[in-house]
C-alpha cells in the first residue's frame, strides 16, 4: 500500500461516493441541511458507488497467430500453418479493490494480455477468463472501461467538449444535463486539464494540447463513469513523473471506491510500484510472477535471484530478470550484449526459463488454489441482484438523445473540413468557370446546353462520392472504440451521421447550380430553375450514398478510391452523353449509372417535346429531334425518379450492413 502522503492528493478518496465529485460541492458546506443538496448528492451517488463489484480471474490464457499461410499445392493445405504464441499459460486475479500491474519489456504480451481480457481481441483465445464468474457480456461491456495506448480523439473539439459529449452519451439517465456537465468539469479538475479545457485537442495534422494532456482526455473518457473494471494500456506512457503520480494517484482512489483496475507499464518509478497491489510479470508471453506487489522481492530471492544493491527500484529489478539479465552479471551481460555475444543471449534464454520453471514450481499451484478458493466464495461468484442487471442491461441514455448528441458532435467536428476555404474556392472558381464558358447560350446552341446539363450531372457525381469515401475509414478508430464500450447504437450514430451531412452537402451545390444556370443562359424559368436544383441535389445524396457504401465496404481510402474511380469512369460513359448506339450486350451498364437518371431528368425538365429550336438556315427543328435528346427520351421521369430513390436507399442500406459486419468481426 503506498504511503498516506501520495494518495491524500485526491479528496474524499476514501468515500466511494466522492470518487468522481461534483464540482458544485465546493460552494456547499459538508455540514449544510439543505434537502436540495441531499438530494442532488443522492443522485451523484449512481456514480460513485460501484454497483457491481467485479472479481476478474483468467487462467491460463493463452493466445497464438498465424505467421503466414501454407505454401505448396493442393496438398500442402494439411501441414499446419507456422504460428508464433502471444501468451503461454497467463493466470491471475483481482479482487475488488485492488490495483494489478503488468510488467514485462516490450513484446512480452502485456498489451495483448490487457485486450483478451476486455474482450476485443480478435481470433480465438484459449484459457477462462471470468467476471464474477460469468463470461464477458454485453452488459459487463458497458461496466468495463478501455483506455488504449494510443489517443483515439476528435482533434477539432475542446477537452471540455470531449468529455461532455462523452459524459452525455455513457452517463445514466437519472442525471440531468448540467450535472453531466458538472461530472465533466470535475473530471477535468482532478486530472489538472483546467489550464486547457478549452483547447482544441489537435492531431497530427492540428495543433493543440500536448501529448500527456491528450492521454489524460483518453483516460478522463473512461474515469467518467466510475466503470467497475477499468483496463489502461500504459497510461503514463510520455507523461513525467509527477504527472504519471498523479494518475495513478486518481485509479488508486477509484480502487478505494471498490473498483478492479488493471494496467500495463513500461517502466514505472518506486514511488508508482508502492501503488500496486498485484504485479504479473511477463517474459515473451510467459509468467514469471504474479501475486502481491510486495511479496516478489522476496520470492525472488527464495529461488536465488537477489537484487545487486540496497535500496533498487523493483520494477528495474523485475525488468532485467524478465530480460534474463541475473542481478550478480547485470552490467557484464549488458556490455556483450551490446557487443552482439549470442552465447549471452543463450544464456539470457536460459535464466528466462529458470524463471519460467520456478513459477509453475512454486507460484502456479499457489494460484490456481486461491483461484479455486474464489470460485467457492459466495460474495465473489454471484453478479448481484437481478435488478440490478436488469437495469445494467439497458442503454444508459434514448436512442433520441444518442442521435441529437452525436449529431450537434459531428456537426461540430467536421464544420472545418465541409466549410472549409478550399472547398468554398474551389465550388465557386468551378462555377463561375462554367458560367463564362456557356455565357448565355440560348437553344440554338442545344448542343452546348446539353453538354452543360451534362457536367451538372457528372460533377456532382464525382465530388460528393469522393468527399464521402473517406468518412468511415478515417473514422473507423473512433467508431471501433466508442462502440466497443457501448456507448451508443449503430443506427443512432448511422442516422446522425447522414443528417449531419445533409446541410454541409446541400448548400455548396445549391450555390453551385445558382451560379452555373443563370450565368450559362439555361431556361430562364423560375420552376425549371427549382426542378434542376432538386434533381442535382438528389444526385448529390445518391451519390454520397455510393461514396459511403464502398468506404464503409472496404475500409481503406485507397483501395475504395481506386475503385470509386472505375465506377464513376463506367458511369460516365454509359451516362448517355458520350455514346447513343451502346452495343446491345452492354448496353445494361447505363441501368446501373446514376449519372445517367439524372442528366435524363434534367433534360427532361429542361426542354419540352414541342419545343423547337434554330438549327441554322432559318429553319426550325424540334428538340425531339436532336440526337442526343432522341436518344435519351422525354418520357418516363417518374420511373427515373424511381430509379434515383432506390440507389439512395440501396447505398445507404449497403454502408449500414458493411458497419454491422465491421462490429461484428471486432
Amino acid at each position: 500500500m503506498p504511503p498516506q502522503q501520495e494518495t491524500s492528493t485526491i479528496p474524499g478518496s476514501n468515500n466511494p461516493a466522492n470518487t468522481i465529485p461534483s464540482s458544485s460541492s465546493s460552494n456547499v458546506s459538508p455540514c449544510s441541511e439543505d434537502p436540495a443538496h441531499k438530494q442532488q448528492a443522492a443522485r451523484f451517488s449512481i456514480l460513485g458507488e460501484s454497483l457491481h463489484p467485479v472479481t476478474l480471474k483468467f487462467e491460463d490464457v493463452t493466445y497464438s497467430v498465424n505467421l503466414a499461410p501454407g505454401k505448396g499445392g493442393c496438398f500442402a493445405s494439411q501441414e499446419p500453418k507456422p504460428t508464433r504464441t502471444i501468451l503461454n499459460g497467463v493466470s491471475g486475479i483481482v479482487l475488488p479493490g485492488e490495483l494489478l500491474a503488468m510488467l514485462g519489456p516490450s513484446g512480452s504480451g502485456k498489451t495483448t494480455l490487457l485486450t483478451a481480457i476486455a474482450s476485443r481481441l480478435p481470433g480465438k483465445v484459449s484459457g477462462r477468463i471470468t467476471y464474477n464468474g460469468q463470461p464477458f457480456s454485453s452488459s459487463m461491456k458497458r461496466k468495463t472501461g478501455f483506455v488504449t495506448q494510443d489517443d483515439v480523439l476528435y482533434p477539432h473539439l475542446t477537452v471540455l467538449e470531449t468529455l461532455t459529449y462523452a459524459a452525455f452519451l455513457r452517463l445514466p439517465k437519472e442525471l440531468s444535463r448540467e450535472e453531466k456537465i458538472q461530472q465533466a468539469e470535475s473530471i477535468i479538475m482532478q486530472l489538472g486539464l483546467t489550464r486547457c479545457r478549452n483547447s482544441v485537442v489537435g492531431g497530427p495534422l492540428l495543433r493543440g494540447i500536448s501529448g500527456g494532456e491528450r492521454k489524460r482526455v483518453s483516460v478522463g473518457q473512461e474515469m467518467l463513469v466510475n466503470p467497475s473494471l477499468l483496463l489502461l494500456d500504459e497510461p503514463t506512457s510520455g507523461l513525467d513523473s509527477t504527472t504519471a503520480q498523479r494518475i495513478v494517484a486518481t485509479l488508486r482512489g477509484l480502487v478505494r471506491g471498490g473498483r478492479t483496475v488493471v494496467v500495463t507499464i513500461h517502466q514505472p518509478s518506486s514511488r508508482l510500484y508502492r501503488m500496486f497491489d498485484k504485479v504479473v510479470l511477463l517474459t515473451d508471453g510467459c509468467p514469471i510472477y504474479s501475486g502481491y506487489a510486495g511479496q516478489v522481492m522476496d520470492y525472488f530471492c527464495s529461488i536465488g535471484f537477489e537484487p545487486g544493491f540496497n535500496f533498487m527500484n523493483p520494477a528495474d529489478f523485475l525488468l532485467d530478470l524478465a530480460n534474463g539479465i541475473a542481478p550478480d552479471k547485470q552490467d557484464d551481460q549488458l556490455d556483450l550484449t551490446a557487443n552482439g555475444r549470442s552465447d549471452h543471449h543463450d544464456d539470457q534464454n536460459l535464466i528466462k526459463q529458470s524463471l519460467v520453471s520456478s513459477y509453475k514450481k512454486n507460484l502456479y499451484p499457489l494460484l490456481k488454489a486461491e483461484i479455486q478458493r474464489t470460485s467457492q466464495d459466495p460474495i465473489h461468484s454471484k453478479s448481484g441482484t437481478s435488478s440490478v442487471r436488469f437495469r445494467e442491461n439497458q442503454w444508459t441514455s434514448s436512442w433520441w438523445l444518442q442521435f441529437k448528441v452525436l449529431l450537434r458532435r459531428g456537426l461540430r467536428e467536421r464544420k472545418h473540413e465541409s466549410y472549409s476555404g478550399l472547398r468554398i474556392f474551389q465550388v465557386l472558381s468551378v462555377s463561375i468557370l462554367s458560367g463564362l464558358l456557356w455565357w448565355h447560350s440560348d437553344t440554338s446552341h442545344i448542343q452546348d446546353q446539353v453538354g452543360l446539363v451534362f457536367f451538372f450531372s457528372i460533377f456532382w457525381g464525382f465530388y460528393p462520392m469522393f468527399n464521402a469515401i473517406f468518412a468511415f475509414p478515417q473514422e473507423r478508430p473512433m467508431l471501433i472504440k466508442e462502440r466497443s464500450s457501448g456507448m451508443y447504437r449503430l443506427s443512432s450514430y448511422y442516422f446522425a451521421r447522414t443528417a449531419g451531412d445533409l446541410p454541409m452537402e446541400l448548400v455548396l451545390p445549391t450555390v453551385f447550380v445558382t451560379i452555373s444556370y443563370w450565368m450559362g443562359g439555361l431556361k430562364p424559368s423560375l420552376v425549371t430553375f427549382i426542378l434542376t436544383l432538386l434533381i442535382v441535389l438528389f444526385n448529390v445524396l445518391v451519390s454520397q450514398g455510393l461514396g459511403l457504401a464502398l468506404g464503409a465496404i472496404l475500409m481503406e481510402a485507397k483501395q475504395a478510391t481506386a475503385l470509386a474511380s472505375v465506377t464513376m469512369l463506367v458511369f460516365l460513359l454509359a451516362g448517355g452523353y458520350y455514346i447513343q448506339h451502346i452495343p446491345p450486350f452492354i448496353s445494361w451498364l447505363k441501368y446501373i449509372s446514376f449519372s445517367h437518371y439524372c442528366y435524363k431528368l434534367l433534360i427532361g425538365v429542361q426542354y419540352s417535346a414541342d419545343e423547337v429550336y434554330d438549327c441554322g438556315l432559318r429553319m426550325h427543328c424540334r428538340v425531339m429531334d436532336f440526337p442526343a435528346i432522341k436518344y435519351l427520351g422525354l418520357d418516363g421521369k417518374w420511373m427515373d425518379v424511381f430509379a434515383l430513390l432506390i440507389m439512395l436507399v440501396g447505398y445507404r442500406l449497403l454502408a449500414y450492413v458493411a458497419l454491422i459486419r465491421l462490429g461484428k468481426h471486432h
